[in-house]
């Protein structure tokens, strides 16, 4: 079975402090993105590293899982929060957002690897996945406009999207 892979890049008019403070506020998915049931902190294991824990669904399909989320807000190219699944569905879960200073704002990176370990999840997952990731970047983005307000730069534009 192959790993699935998505990057998203985006630019978006809000600052990257404000973005990457958004995207590491775990216990708020469930108010905004799609297929999220809960989010929470389990612990944290220094002020920069912690587990959380995500429980999403969609149709027939519910899980729970539990990833090591190491926040960076000081790296030199601009913020960043890198997960890794440690608990849960998947046999390899990997995902990395960067947040670069930008003339329009913000310069998003999403990338996102993952391999279910039951065949008809990663199968049924894999054939929306490319939507599903761009909805998901999408509510983080208005998310951002719901708590920071308007853009006073102009709206995102995607730059690429590739598997």
């Amino acid at each position: 079975m192959s790993v699935t892979r998505h990057t998203e890049r985006r630019v978006v008019a809000y600052t990257p402090m404000q973005l990457f403070e958004l995207v590491a506020d775990v216990p708020r998915y469930p108010e905004f993105l799609p297929w999220c049931h809960a989010g929470r902190i389990r612990r944290r294991e220094s002020p920069t590293v912690q587990i959380a824990e995500l429980a999403i669904g969609f149709g027939p399909f519910h899980e729970k899982f539990t990833s090591r989320v190491v926040l960076a807000p000081d790296s030199v190219d601009g913020p960043r929060i890198d997960t890794t699944g440690i608990e849960g569905p998947f046999r390899r879960l990997v995902s990395r957002w960067t947040f670069q200073p930008h003339a329009d704002g913000c310069l998003i990176d999403f990338e996102l690897e993952f391999d279910f370990r039951s065949l008809l999840l990663q199968q049924t997952v894999r054939l929306l996945f490319a939507e599903a990731v761009r909805r998901m970047v999408s509510a983080f983005e208005a998310r951002a406009r719901e708590l920071y307000g308007k853009p006073s730069v102009r709206p995102a534009t995607p730059l690429s999207s590739r598997r």
